[in-house]
């Protein structure tokens, strides 16, 4: 059982810093990390695997019948295995974006956010957790960087991975996937009125953390 404590909502475009400022954050308060695009991957690599589309009228099905969980490790279940590996391509991120504007899947997931987070204790991390998801948490963060420090980043984690993409190519993908996100109708990214904004293109990880440490700390008094 995790300890009693708040919800921290992180939201900000790809590679601004959320997934790893919200897992170092939720260890470091020994809280439970929801990141909520993983559970968008998931479903992207289910309907790949199954071959549906987002016409299908399957999908509504496959959605309702799939068990997304998060281990204490961090790692993301999907049906009771580690695919942690699996939904970490581009391929998959682009498909999780298109299956985010569909309304019945984003209504789905949310609901299954709000259950799992609901007690508190809990770092998520998206792109609406602030204005949609949870719109009353206790704090509220927005990360943004540079967009050329994004895309170098952004190549860097590809590059782990062992594939390489362009510099300008890659700032050319980031500016798409933020204008999807931006102009979708259904739960766009964008920061809530209340939301703290950290800007994190100078700023090492340590920095960035203990900066959302610190304001955590200060609203849990």
């Amino acid at each position: 059982m995790r300890p009693k404590g708040i919800i921290i909502a992180i939201d900000g475009p790809t590679a601004s810093g959320k997934s790893t400022t919200a897992k170092l954050v939720a260890n470091a308060l020994g809280y439970l990390h929801l990141n909520t695009g993983a559970m968008y991957r998931a479903v992207a690599l289910l309907a790949d695997k199954e071959g549906v589309t987002e016409a299908d009228g399957r999908l509504s099905d496959l959605l309702k019948q799939a068990e997304i969980t998060f281990e204490a490790t961090g790692a993301v279940c999907l049906n009771g295995r580690n695919i942690s590996a699996d939904i970490d391509s581009l391929e998959i991120a682009l498909r999780a974006s298109e299956l985010s504007t569909i309304g019945f899947v984003r209504e789905h997931l949310v609901e299954r956010q709000r259950k799992i987070a609901r007690d508190g204790g809990v770092v998520l991390e998206g792109r609406d957790i602030g204005t949609v998801v949870f719109p009353d948490a206790e704090l509220k963060i927005f990360l943004v960087a540079d967009p050329a420090a994004r895309a170098v980043r952004r190549q860097h984690e590809m590059e782990e991975h062992g594939r390489h993409i362009a510099i300008e190519e890659m700032k050319a993908q980031l500016a798409e996937r933020d204008k999807r996100d931006r102009e979708r109708k259904l739960s766009p990214l964008k920061k809530a009125d209340d939301a703290i904004e950290i800007d994190t293109t100078s700023l090492s990880i340590e920095e960035q953390v203990q900066k959302v440490i610190d304001l955590a700390r200060s609203v849990s008094k």
